[in-house]
């Protein structure tokens, strides 16, 4: 298990670097957000190639790591693609002036590295050698979650974008159908919750337990530090949008207010 886990730092370490010169040269650190989705289907293959033989967990735990981390990844190279610098990153280079960029490499590539492997530490031990490693009540309930989880991020993301695209008139500047309706961060819902899909899937593998560490880590970071409280700091100050939270959960779906 440590051999894994340092190989899987190793790789994390050289793969953010690489992205950091990428996005140096380009003046654009929201290639992170991109090479967040990525990682993880990275990490979950090559976990699988370590293992040597794939049990019936590690492939499944691959196979659905894969089909969110690709989407996830095609969705915001999508949406950023000939923009300018996200206004989070925009914002740290104003604040970090001439230490930008040794700054943006520690605090926001090498970092989200770091977060990145303790959070798909998950995959790893489901690619560990274990006696058990079929599927039980545990790992079918954690693909229900799964399913329901990357559910919820897709097609709020796809309920967002349409809206965007087809928004005529700058006097409703937010989302507040579909699954908008009952959570103002459904897309961050929907990660948190699949990740719990994830872990549950490993918990039979060795030191599964371990892999708790995952869902309440990403749970934490989407609900209070890097997701929902920077986008409710961007529009507190309008109206429209506090009329809007006055109604509806901020995380947790729910049946909106009157």
């Amino acid at each position: 298990m440590i051999g894994r886990a340092i190989v899987t730092a190793a790789f994390l370490f050289i793969y953010m670097t690489a992205f950091y010169l990428a996005a140096r040269r380009l003046r654009n650190n929201g290639l992170a957000d991109t090479a967040w989705g990525l990682g993880f289907v990275l990490v979950a293959w090559l976990n699988l190639a370590l293992s040597g033989t794939g049990t019936f967990r590690s492939i499944a735990v691959t196979a659905l790591v894969t089909i969110w981390g690709l989407r996830l990844a095609l969705h915001i190279f999508g949406r950023n693609r000939g923009k300018a610098e996200d206004f989070r990153y925009a914002e740290m280079r104003r604040k970090w002036g001439r230490h930008a960029e040794w700054k943006s490499y520690v605090n926001v590539f090498l970092a989200q590295g770091f977060l990145l492997f303790i959070i798909a530490w998950p995959i790893v031990l489901a690619n560990l050698p274990s006696p058990g490693a079929g599927f039980g009540p545990l790992e079918w309930l954690g693909l229900a979650v799964w399913i329901a989880g990357f559910a919820f991020e897709a097609v709020s993301d796809r309920q967002l974008r349409d809206f965007i695209r087809n928004r005529k008139t700058p006097d409703s500047p937010y989302m507040t159908e579909g699954l908008w309706k009952y959570s103002r961060h459904p897309n961050y819902f929907g990660e948190a919750l699949l990740w719990w899909g994830i872990f549950l899937l490993a918990v039979r593998s060795p030191l599964g337990w371990t892999g708790i560490v995952s869902p309440l880590l990403i749970g934490f970071l989407l609900r209070f530090v890097s997701g929902v409280p920077l986008l409710e700091k961007k529009h507190q100050q309008d109206p429209r949008y506090r009329s809007y939270a006055e109604r509806t959960n901020v995380f947790f779906p729910g049946l909106p207010k009157r």
